[in-house]
């Protein structure tokens, strides 16, 4: 009998044993690849017990770094069993550690349940100190800048760096390795239209850690005036382009309502898009020589138009107009303005049907409007190739061609690049490249009209503002 009770009291022990203990707690962790002097390292543990200790330490050469140490009183028996869950930051870094050197380590997280078994959890994992502060020299050019153009800048990053580039103002340009360089690298950058000339610029080299490198470079900014127009909307046939773009009238409010919608709002979604396409960039040249602009044709609106919509007198909406729209004959043939690959072939709301040509290194080329397409997303285009021809889709009064071009997202004048001479003083030289068909005749810096008398009975309607 005594053997009996003996082992129910056994029984029951282990029940409220086991009742009172608890699994492993769950431990979270950053994902730290990469430690400087002070990192945060953010932990996140949730037990229902509640934490009896917690550890962050740093390991290197055999030797052990706290960074935090967390203990609680002791619970063995009176043990809490809705604890909530617990997130702390640790910071791990040179700073509070001056015997860590630059190289591999290891940090390690252990915590332990306040609970009758003391259950413990841990995750460790390998980091590199980088605690140099990396460097960067820019070259020592002249570079001229054209308010709403376009610059190349090289230079040579060093030290411990993973990110480097140009900064102008609050604008971020990605750099590639400079073909034939071996350790310098190169970006292409613009100054955005809408920037004042003063806008600082610079290039950078950054590493994980938030250590940060600049160097100033000679620069010259030509400021630019642009031309600024009002659009009465009585003058457009706003029914048909509304309802081409929005059929199904998901759009609420009246006709001028839906318009300045489209014209804002969606404006703003498209060049977006537009932007985002930065990222199907080759990191290579695709491109040779000037780029091909579409000869014989009427310049019907430059880059950066600053326009006034108005609506029976009054202005219902402001919006600036970032290409060239170009006209000639009705449903013309579109030709590429270089060689490259085609990263976009679809409707594109204000834009219409649209086209965008990758040619490399971020630079990409942007043909809307177009009636039909001929090329494909993914098809490798040659300079001149028809790969389209205009139209009227989108947010277009009259048939024509907005072309227009961008350096990684920011739409930028394509004069210059219309220019051989520009192309080759401001971006090959400075390579020390000579790309086939640099030195090719193209059209003038800005496609003017050549007025020919076969066109008069079939010249494309008029008023083509979007």
């Amino acid at each position: 009998m005594k053997a009996i009770i003996l082992a129910l009291l056994l029984l029951a022990g282990a029940g409220i044993y086991f009742y009172v203990s608890s699994d492993a707690p769950v431990l979270t962790v950053d994902s730290v690849k990469v430690i400087g002097n002070a990192t945060p390292l953010n932990v996140h543990v949730e037990d229902p017990h509640g934490i009896r200790r917690l550890d962050v330490e740093v390991r290197q050469d055999g030797k052990s770094y706290s960074a935090t140490s967390v203990e609680t009183t002791a619970r063995r028996f009176l043990i809490e069993r809705h604890a909530k869950p617990v997130t702390l930051t640790s910071t791990v870094g040179r700073k509070s550690m001056p015997a860590l050197h630059d190289g591999k380590a290891q940090i390690v997280v252990t915590v332990v349940s306040n609970d009758l078994r003391a259950v413990s959890a841990e995750k460790a994992f390998d980091v590199d100190v980088m605690t140099a502060p990396p460097t960067v020299s820019a070259d020592g050019l002249q570079h001229y800048i054209n308010q709403g153009g376009s610059e190349m800048v090289t230079f040579t990053p060093g030290g411990a760096w993973t990110e480097a580039g140009v900064k102008v103002g609050d604008y971020t340009f990605r750099s590639f390795p400079l073909p034939g360089h071996p350790g310098q690298y190169f970006s292409l950058f613009a100054l955005s239209w809408q920037l004042d000339p003063g806008t600082p610029m610079w290039v950078y080299a950054t590493n994980p850690t938030g250590a940060q490198a600049r160097s100033d470079f000679w620069h010259k900014v030509f400021p630019k005036q642009f031309h600024s127009s009002t659009i009465r909307l009585e003058d457009m046939n706003i029914d048909r382009i509304v309802n081409q773009i929005d059929p199904d009238h998901k759009i609420p409010g009246d006709l001028v309502a839906r318009f300045v919608y489209i014209n804002s709002a969606m404006r703003k979604e498209n060049n977006k898009t537009l932007a985002d396409l930065r990222f199907q960039t080759e990191p290579k040249f695709l491109w040779t020589g000037a780029f091909l602009p579409m000869v014989d044709s009427t310049v019907e609106a430059r880059f950066a138009d600053q326009r006034t919509y108005t609506w029976q007198g009054k202005t219902v909406d402001k919006q600036v107009h970032l290409g060239f729209d170009l006209a000639k004959l009705a449903h013309s043939p579109i030709p590429a303005s270089n060689d490259g690959k085609v990263v976009w072939a679809e409707n594109l709301g204000i834009y219409g049907n649209c086209i965008v040509i990758d040619h490399g290194f971020g630079l990409q080329s942007i043909y809307g409007h177009l009636s039909e397409f001929l090329v494909k997303k993914g098809d490798a285009v040659k300079k001149g190739q028809i790969i389209g021809k205009t139209g009227s889709t989108g947010l277009a009064g009259g048939d024509h061609l907005h072309f227009t071009m961008q350096i990684d997202g920011v739409q930028v004048n394509s004069v210059e690049w219309w220019d051989p001479h520009w192309v080759k003083d401001r971006v090959l030289s400075k390579m020390g490249l000579t790309l086939e068909g640099a030195d090719a005749p193209t059209a003038p810096a800005e496609p003017e009209p050549k007025a020919k008398a076969h066109k008069a009975k079939a010249a494309a309607p008029k008023k083509r503002h979007h």
